[in-house]
């Protein structure tokens, strides 16, 4: 399945032993756009606490009854580390949370995403300007995707929207695609835009540079409009 992340906000999360709460963002490395936590909104049961649960905890999503399943106790949430997901997530706390789980670092010997551990960063192309953003106690390249939703797109040749979702693989929890809405350049459309293409990222200016056309951006194809995404862009893409 290829679902859009947006769809995906609000869906149930249940431990082995109980209800957890729902899903309220991800966080994801921008070296290899994979998925490295959901944010998860608990709601009474730990009044109102917004816990992160590493990709490595999860199980099948279930599209039909709009659930999650993770490999915890509600005992092992309640007792975890406490992390202000309202602010950027440090090392330290990621260490905290994989000792405590006893999850795997993925930061650990390379880039690796949930499959394994690569030597190098999934799109290797991309430029991603840290020297524009002040020094950081935090990871530089964990990112909210609430946070990146409406960056601006710059083509070659001008901009061409912003970010309004993104695409994601279920079977290795990256970031596939980035859904643009084309505002007043395409009124009333959204394309889809690969990572691959990305030449750079300003994260200070909240832009996105790919080395794609205007002209080519028109003709990438639209979202699924499908709940669970279940269409195959590859060919397109």
């Amino acid at each position: 399945m290829q679902p859009s992340l947006h769809s995906m906000i609000g869906y149930a999360i249940r431990a082995i032993d109980g209800d957890l709460g729902k899903v309220h963002e991800f966080y994801f490395d921008d070296l290899t756009w994979t998925i490295r936590y959901m944010v998860v909104e608990t709601g009474n049961w730990l009044l109102g606490r917004k816990v992160l649960v590493s990709i490595f905890a999860l199980g099948k999503p279930d599209w039909e009854s709009k659930t999650f399943s993770v490999k915890l106790t509600c005992d092992q949430i309640r007792n975890s580390p406490d992390i202000d997901t309202e602010r950027p997530v440090c090392r330290q706390h990621e260490v905290a949370l994989h000792d405590y789980y006893q999850w795997p670092k993925y930061w650990d010997g390379g880039y690796g995403g949930i499959m394994g551990i690569t030597a190098f960063p999934l799109y290797g192309d991309a430029l991603l300007q840290e020297s524009s953003v002040p020094k950081r106690n935090d990871d530089p390249h964990l990112r909210s995707t609430k946070h990146v939703i409406g960056y601006h797109i710059h083509a070659t040749d001008g901009e061409i929207g912003h970010v309004k979702d993104f695409i994601i693989d279920d079977q290795n929890w990256t970031l596939s695609y980035l859904i643009v809405d084309t505002g007043a350049w395409l009124p009333g459309k959204k394309v889809l835009i690969s990572p691959k293409w990305i030449k750079s990222i300003n994260w200070v200016d909240t832009s996105v540079y790919i080395d794609r056309t205007r002209e080519s951006i028109k003709n990438s194809p639209e979202p699924d409009s499908s709940e669970a995404g279940s269409r195959d862009y590859k060919s397109y893409l």
